[in-house]
């Protein structure tokens, strides 16, 4: 995510920038391993996904949580006060296709809010990022002829363009997850290496005065031995007040209430 005015800036090198690395609670107080589907709620809403469904649940959505996501997310939260917000990704217009069991929650919540818009055009323009951050999902996806080819650190660069035009900017990315299940040393370090660069980027564009927030709703990828982890989750701020900012985050709870109390200051 990142915040921050709409107004646009010279970007800076993340050097110069406050930046701190903290823990975030995942275990939301209740037993067992922490999960996408239960996570993803709480970082979206607030509101406790595990305790609500009764057990940690992923990686999919729970079906009595979705209208939860829907109405009551962080985006929808924020579209409702009147803060410009986008969501980066770029989805099929089928989204969920093969059904509705697979409903992942930052789509489910930007469809909420009404920003689920961006599409394989959008990546052929400059206007959205693939989940991934690299388009080649979608190239074998749409063809070569319709999405180009892009770096992770182009990826970075086209995020931060998209969130110097809005107060909120929302960019979910799921590789991570799949190579702390089955990437082995070679694939986590691979997935990790891509953020890392995608990351460069976005901070080689984004102005000054935005902070770039980075979460996770679940530990995995820290031990590639495979599967989740009660570890804590990673949380990351950049930007202005991030050391000041960091100590309100001590779970995942606590990231939908503390950013639209920082973006409606």
């Amino acid at each position: 995510m990142l915040e921050g005015d709409a107004s646009t800036g010279s970007g800076s090198h993340a050097g110069t920038r406050p930046a701190v690395a903290f823990p975030l609670d995942a275990t939301l107080g209740v037993d067992g391993l922490p999960q996408s589907g239960t996570g993803q709620t709480t970082l979206l809403t607030g509101e406790n996904g595990a305790a609500l469904h009764g057990s940690h649940f992923g990686p999919w959505i729970p079906v009595r949580l979705r209208p939860l996501v829907e109405e009551r997310s962080l985006l929808r939260r924020a579209v409702t006060a009147g803060i410009s917000s986008a969501f980066a990704n770029a989805y099929p217009a089928d989204w969920p296709a093969g059904g509705r069991r697979r409903v992942a929650g930052p789509p489910l919540a930007a469809r909420g809010a009404g920003l689920l818009t961006r599409r394989h055009s959008d990546l052929r323009d400059r206007g959205a990022v693939a989940s991934e951050i690299v388009n080649d999902g979608w190239r074998r996806w749409a063809g070569p002829d319709a999405v180009p080819e892009v770096s992770a650190r182009e990826a970075g660069v086209i995020l931060a363009e998209i969130a110097s035009a809005h107060r909120l900017t929302f960019f979910a990315h799921y590789s991570t997850d799949t190579a702390g299940h089955r990437g082995g040393m070679d694939g986590s370090v691979g997935a990790l290496e891509r953020v890392d660069t995608f990351l460069a980027g976005v901070l080689d564009r984004l102005p000054a005065n935005r902070t770039l927030m980075v979460v996770s709703d679940h530990g995995n990828i820290e031990d590639v031995r495979g599967g989740h982890t009660r570890n804590p989750a990673l949380g990351l701020l950049v930007g202005p007040e991030a050391r000041e900012r960091a100590r309100e985050l001590d779970g995942l709870g606590d990231i939908a209430p503390r950013a639209l109390d920082w973006l409606s200051a």
